[in-house]
């Protein structure tokens, strides 16, 4: 027998374990100062759950890369790839609760995915969200509450954010039907990793015209302060429902006094992601 583990897994010392348990309790006692609970779900899930239309989305990687298993009743189930969709069952299951509901959630995840630098099949996922509001206050208050984590732990951060209406308003603009939104969102969402060039060869291969192309590159490249790059967008698109909700989120998070950086380019692959987005990226020094 050959003692080894899994692909895609790792071991953690004693050393390494005390560290992690030490940022964990750094995750959650910043998401309770800001009045989140949490909420532990199942790792195991029923697949049709996992790949429920509304949800990740069929074309998205994660959902290709779903752990599948049947259990001895012949039931399909699946490992959770992450959070979110466990969120929404538990809220659905969960009519009477409280709203708004603001949950963490901190546990290991799987995905059947390649295996390279920095990727695993099991890695720990930490999530924080408010459900039952429309208020994009609740989107600035979870922003407020990374930058604060990241200060706390005393790693230098850029926080950047973008939304997808405003992306779909780009995407429309540029001429594509509206059956092809996710397909282009989920190869924009590629661009930091694969680059320009490959983003608009898959584009093409997914039967986007040149012209459309061009024009996303362009909408999506403009530059100069966060301000100038919204009110560039908005000389093409107008008072488009994407300029609107970030010109009222940035007033949000400028209330908390958080620095962040307005990426056009910014995607998030996930079909559930509908309006603000943000990632958050080690500075260079």
């Amino acid at each position: 027998m050959n003692l080894e583990r899994a692909k895609g897994t790792r071991d953690f010392g004693p050393a390494e374990k005390i560290l992690r348990d030490q940022v964990m309790t750094e995750f959650k006692e910043v998401f309770e100062l800001y009045g989140f609970s949490p909420l532990e779900t199942p790792t195991i899930e029923k697949y049709d759950i996992l790949t429920a239309k509304g949800g990740a989305g069929s074309d998205s990687d994660a959902v290709s890369e779903i752990f599948k298993l049947t259990d001895q009743g012949g039931r399909k189930l699946g490992l959770r790839f992450e959070f979110t969709f466990a969120l929404a069952r538990y809220m659905a299951m969960n009519p009477n609760i409280k709203l708004p509901f603001k949950r963490y959630q901190i546990g290991p995840v799987f995905r059947d995915g390649p295996i390279k630098a920095g990727r695993y099949r099991e890695f720990y996922q930490c999530d924080v969200d408010t459900t039952g509001t429309t208020s994009l206050l609740a989107d600035a208050e979870v922003i407020a509450l990374t930058n604060h984590f990241f200060r706390r732990i005393k790693l230098p951060v850029v926080i950047e954010i973008n939304s997808r209406k405003l992306l779909t308003d780009i995407i429309k603009f540029a001429n594509i039907s509206e059956d092809k939104i996710n397909l282009v969102i989920i190869s924009i969402d590629k661009l930091k990793k694969i680059g320009s060039s490959r983003v608009a060869q898959e584009l093409k291969q997914k039967g986007i015209k040149e012209d459309s192309i061009k024009t996303i590159k362009e909408l999506i490249s403009v530059v100069g302060t966060n301000k100038d790059k919204l009110n560039q967008l908005k000389e093409k698109l107008g008072d488009s429902e994407g300029i609107k909700e970030l010109e009222e989120l940035f007033k949000q998070i400028n209330l908390f006094k958080v620095k962040y950086l307005f990426n056009p380019t910014l995607a998030r692959g996930l079909g559930y992601y509908t309006g603000p987005i943000f990632e958050v990226f080690m500075k260079d020094e």
